[in-house]
């Protein structure tokens, strides 16, 4: 059944219900199977979108820009060096000329309280494509990806390995509380999520019959999980003074062969990417020079194996998108 939302904003799963999150992963299957066919679906002619990125990015605006057009509407694209917002602007009143002329806003960039200001004042639909909390879009993705691979969420064991605490730690925590997955965190212990995150997840999790745990056990923490998830060590944003100690902290939860051994049969491997499991990138290369490593959050073998599904994960994020902007615009 289809649930009414209509004109909301789509900032963090915490906003969102279990079953609007339901909702929206199968009018994303919906919008994948109309792709495949080659079904035209413009059903959002006439509509026009913005999309605000201070932090660049492949996948979410080409998946933004290609879903914007497939529904048919005119999509912006607007790069720090195109807006005022924040320099010689407010992100008020940015919002507020910006919400006259658009029917929805994307925003990418810094501190969650920046897309909740802009939703604040915009008067159309905003939807965080990520800040430096949460990443809402790509939890869609994963999901559906898990989904598409199991069959079903609730009661599969997830564990995510790296730093807990930025963005896509806080937000698999959040998205496997509230669609019933067991999460598990693998995590030096100053780099868990913040305590009351953990609460408030925790909370969520007993609400759907499962569990949140945080270990620094790598071992324990991969043993019968069916998915695992790592993302980059040092995120965008962050000082490059960060990778010594980054390095340090994480190497021991890198996901390579033997973590992937403890893990349940027909387990699936995913990353959100970009990923550094080879060289050959110019940050790769940089740091195999400076720290000898070659590979770093992932072993390349894991990365292209068949359990790899983070090229699904990266389409998936396009028909998300889809449905997010088609729920909250129709």
């Amino acid at each position: 059944m289809g649930r009414n939302i209509r004109g909301r904003h789509f900032l963090s799963l915490l906003d969102y219900s279990p079953e609007e999150i339901r909702y929206l992963i199968d009018l994303s299957k919906d919008f994948k199977a109309m792709k495949r066919k080659g079904t035209p679906h413009k059903v959002l002619k006439e509509k026009n979108i913005v999309l605000l990125f201070e932090k660049s990015s492949t996948r979410t605006r080409c998946s933004f820009e290609v879903a914007g057009m497939d529904l048919g509407m005119g999509v912006t694209y607007l790069d720090p060096g195109s807006s005022q917002m924040g320099k010689k602007e407010s992100i008020a009143d940015t919002a507020r000329v910006l919400g006259r002329m658009y029917d929805g806003i994307e925003y990418r960039g810094y501190d969650q309280a920046l897309v909740q200001s802009l939703a604040d004042h915009a008067g159309v639909p905003v939807w965080n494509g990520l800040t430096d909390q949460f990443h809402p879009t790509q939890m869609l993705a994963d999901l559906m990806t898990i989904e598409e691979n199991f069959g079903y969420l609730k009661g599969l064991n997830f564990t995510y390995c790296g730093d807990a605490r930025n963005n896509l730690g806080n937000s698999l925590m959040v998205a496997c509380a509230k669609m019933g997955l067991n999460f598990t965190a693998c995590a030096p212990k100053e780099l868990f999520p913040e305590e009351a995150l953990v609460a408030k997840a925790i909370a969520i999790a007993k609400e759907n019959d499962c569990t949140i745990t945080l270990t620094e056990d790598m071992t324990a923490g991969t043993t019968g999980a069916d998915v695992i998830y790592t993302d980059i060590w040092v995120s965008m944003g962050e000082p490059g003074e960060v990778w010594e100690t980054r390095i340090k902290q994480l190497t021991p939860y890198q996901v390579n062969s033997a973590a992937m051994a403890n893990t349940a049969k027909g387990s699936i491997f995913m990353h959100c990417l970009p990923s550094f499991h080879d060289t050959k990138t110019t940050i790769g290369a940089d740091i195999a020079k400076k720290f000898g490593i070659t590979e770093m959050e992932v072993t390349d073998e894991v990365f292209e194996s068949k359990k790899s599904m983070v090229f699904d994960e990266a389409e998936n994020r396009m028909h998300t998108i889809k449905a997010v902007m088609y729920a909250t615009l129709c």
